[in-house]
This record gives C-alpha cells, sequence and structure tokens, in this order.
C-alpha cells in the first residue's frame, strides 16, 4: 500500500477532520484544514481517501510512520506458519526406535508444527495394513497430550500415513515463549534487587562493651 496524501498533496475542496486529539471537527474547507494542522506544529494525513468528502487527521506523520513500522516489524517477528514435519516407521519397528521418533514427534507438536506420521510397507506387509493402523492408532494415543489426529491413517502408494495436529498452534507457543522470556527476565531482576536489599538491612554488629565497665575491680 502506498503512502497516504499529505498536506498540499491532498488536492480536494472539502476533507472531514479529525483533529490531533481523534475529536471530529466536521467538514471544512482544505484551506482550513491546512491551516489549523500548521498552527498544531502537525501534518494533515489523508486517512480515508475514498469517503466523501475525504477524512483527513491532524497528527505527526513522522511518528506515525514509524510506530507503523514498529508495529509491522513485530507482527512479521511473531508471525508463525506451521509447518508439516514427518516421522517415519517401519512395520517391525524396535521398541526404542519407536520411543525415538516419539519424543522427536512430541517436541514438534509442541513447537507448534503438524507431525505427517507415516509407515512405509516392505514387501508382504502391504498385505498387512491393519497392523499400520494398530501402529499408528498406538502412535496417536501416545502423542495425544500434546496433539490430535487430523487426517485418520490412509493408504498413500506403499505407504500409510497419518496427520497429527498440535494443541496450539505456533503463534500461541510463540507468544506464550515471549511471555515466559519476560516472566523469567523479570524474576531475576527482582531477585537480584531483593538480594541487595537484604544486603543493605543486615543490622550492624553491636559495639563491644569495654572490659573496665563490665568486670568487677580486683580485689586488693
Amino acid at each position: 500500500m502506498s503512502d497516504p496524501r499529505t498536506n498540499d498533496r491532498i488536492r480536494v475542496p472539502e476533507v472531514r477532520l479529525v483533529g490531533p486529539a481523534g475529536e471530529q471537527v466536521g467538514v471544512v474547507r482544505i484551506e482550513v484544514a491546512l491551516r489549523l494542522a500548521q498552527e498544531a506544529d502537525l501534518d494533515l494525513v489523508e486517512v480515508a481517501p475514498n469517503s466523501k468528502p475525504p477524512v483527513v487527521k491532524i497528527m505527526d506523520y513522522g511518528k506515525f510512520k514509524y510506530e507503523a513500522a514498529q508495529k509491522a516489524k513485530e507482527a512479521r517477528r511473531n508471525q508463525a506458519n506451521t509447518v508439516l514435519k514427518e516421522v517415519r516407521f517401519r512395520l517391525k519397528i524396535e521398541a526404542h526406535d519407536y520411543i525415538t521418533k516419539l519424543k522427536r514427534a512430541e517436541g514438534f507438536l509442541q513447537a507448534g508444527d503438524k507431525v505427517k506420521a507415516m509407515i512405509l510397507f516392505r514387501g508382504r506387509e502391504q498385505s498387512r495394513p491393519e497392523q499400520g493402523v494398530r501402529l499408528l492408532r498406538k502412535f496417536a494415543e501416545d502423542v495425544a497430550e500434546f496433539g490430535t489426529v487430523e487426517s485418520n491413517p490412509t493408504i498413500d502408494g506403499r505407504n500409510m500415513v497419518m496427520v497429527v495436529a498440535p494443541h496450539k498452534n505456533k503463534s500461541e507457543v510463540k507468544t506464550e515463549q515471549n511471555a515466559q522470556r519476560a516472566a523469567n527476565k523479570e524474576a531475576a531482576r527482582s531477585a537480584r534487587t531483593g538480594t541487595a536489599g537484604d544486603e543493605d538491612e543486615q543490622p550492624a554488629p553491636e559495639a563491644a562493651t569495654p572490659a573496665s565497665a563490665s568486670e568487677p575491680a580486683p580485689a586488693e
């Protein structure tokens, strides 16, 4: 989107003017709107060019552009697209291999990504699809804490696939991670401040009492 027209670039006879605090001034001649903006040492910015008449606002356009750029930057940083990760199994998979792939899939789901679980059939294994369904259903039960089945087991050529979607999308995960990092920083800062305060509040050691004042004089 191109930048809005500002100040002398707004070439219409009348505008609907909005003041710097958001107050509705009403329909005025463009000359009046420009004069009011100049008197406020601000800019006149066209915010709704297709209205009849166009809507303009008195504002600090430089500050407005900077804040808009910062918001766009923050949105891009927080934007996260869900990725389809793949985990492959053999029909006769060893227990430790299964656990390894299960943990990997859990990590993908916790990060907000979908998981495509695929069983690779070899030879006569293709004639026993029910075993593949059982394995994938077991996998779905094992990752149920982190995701739910989005598409049930289906045959795809020589393979069988199932897709599991995470409970939280990537944007939600990222937001939670940012909040957790902020909380950790605040806790660390509070801990440092509290430690310093505790040290400052330590009571001063009592002065030693002179021996002559506390002990009786020896008898002569």
